[in-house]
């Protein structure tokens, strides 16, 4: 059975794509929406053409940046405790600010998990769905970045 890879050079090298409708234009794929009613359809254009969008897409957005946020405050403390020690600081005080950064992190991230929970229930489909965070799995790769 021939690859439809091999299929697909071998229309091109012969030109079979070289005259098709739109050829050199961009194309515009999200004009439409097949899965929604077409009496409706102009009003999403009108929404997503002034910047709106289905609010668990929002919600999404604004997760993202809540652990984006989140893991560069780690980052941040995490830093400067390698700093505290190469420079022979107290050890005491870098580690207490250390743990408490940690501490601080894990709180954010329980926040950031029951609002996931809660998006996880609004998306229409399950690929949709954003998995919980793992706190040890998060701290992890802060220290060893």
């Amino acid at each position: 059975m021939p690859n439809i890879e091999e299929l697909m050079r071998k229309a091109m090298e012969e030109g079979k794509f070289d005259d098709l409708p739109g050829k050199g234009r961009p194309l515009h794929l999200d004009e439409t929406n097949p899965h929604a009613d077409p009496e409706w359809e102009l009003a999403y254009k009108m929404l997503k053409d002034a910047g709106y969008s289905l609010p668990w897409i929002e919600t999404r957005h604004e997760i993202e940046n809540d652990i984006d946020h989140a893991r560069q405050e780690l980052q941040f403390a995490w830093n400067c405790y390698q700093a505290a020690q190469t420079e022979q600081k107290p050890a005491n005080l870098s580690k207490g600010e250390w743990d408490r950064a940690l501490e601080a992190f894990e709180k954010k991230l329980e926040a950031i998990n029951k609002r996931i929970r809660d998006y996880n229930l609004q998306v229409p489909k399950a690929h949709f769905q954003r998995p919980i965070l793992n706190y040890d799995q998060e701290a992890k790769k802060i220290t060893l970045s």
